[in-house]
């Protein structure tokens, strides 16, 4: 099955947080020829270290909402449209961070996949409420089974890993909120929504390169249908590869 429509790469430059340079610079590197790109760097150092690649980057205290704002308003300055935004929680990454629960990571933790996002989130949508832009926000999560999620799967591959008991909770908690955001696309005509997950069993898994090739067309596609989503299209979450139709998940 194809698109029914065709897919248009808008001149709109792209926000990437939730995954750091250098880590996600595969995915970061499949809008470049598309878009100017603003990505968050692990730290400031390496911020000036991807400019040859067409990506500007900056830090971001996940901690605080000031600086959830700031890189917002940066992103603005250093980008001529900034039209897109793509929040990217990847389980496996941020399992290697926290592999173990342990009760002095805890915090951190928290402040790392939880309190970021909504965060930043927060001060997205009192931007967005003050521009009134066209825009389009991408949830892209790549979860990771957790060791219920095992047992219950009868998955019995030694290579899976589980995620830790707070890796799994931000998770849930990341999806959560990635669900209730759709819902806004009701009440803000100038708001579209992508929900996207690529779990392990996907192609597309090991390939960030290829996951932000897709991404960037879905963002297409959405852009270019004449009708605007239904809150029911936007809280629909679509699986990587697949086909956006229409705010439909069309499965390979």
């Amino acid at each position: 099955m194809k698109l029914e429509c065709d897919i248009i790469f808008f001149m709109a430059d792209i926000l990437i947080v939730g995954k750091d340079l250098p880590d996600s610079l595969d995915f970061a590197e499949a809008f470049v020829a598309t878009r100017k790109v603003f990505c968050v760097a692990r730290d400031e150092a390496e911020a000036g270290n991807f400019e040859a690649e067409g990506i500007v980057a900056s830090t971001w205290n996940r901690a605080s909402a000031i600086s959830s704002r700031s890189l917002i308003i940066k992103a603005e300055t250093k980008l001529e449209e900034l039209d897109e935004f793509v929040l990217f929680f990847d389980s496996y990454w941020f399992g290697t961070k926290f592999e173990l629960d342990r009760t002095e990571d805890i915090s951190v933790a928290v402040e790392t996949m939880i309190t970021s996002f909504q965060y930043f989130i927060n001060e997205l949508m009192l931007r967005l409420e003050q521009r009134k832009d066209p825009v389009t926000v991408a949830f892209l999560v790549k979860p990771y089974p957790s060791k219920a999620e095992l047992v219950h799967s009868g998955n019995k591959n030694i290579n899976l890993h589980p995620t830790s008991n707070i890796v799994n909770a931000a998770q849930q908690a990341f999806i959560s909120m990635a669900e209730n955001f759709a819902t806004l696309v009701s009440d803000r005509q100038y708001l579209s929504v992508l929900l996207a997950k690529c779990d392990q069993t996907n192609e597309l898994f090991n390939s960030d390169k290829e996951l932000g090739k897709w991404i960037k067309e879905s963002l297409g596609a959405i852009e270019g249908f004449k009708n605007r989503q239904s809150v029911k299209q936007a809280c629909t979450w679509i699986k990587a590869g697949g086909k956006v139709s229409n705010g439909f998940t069309l499965f390979k």
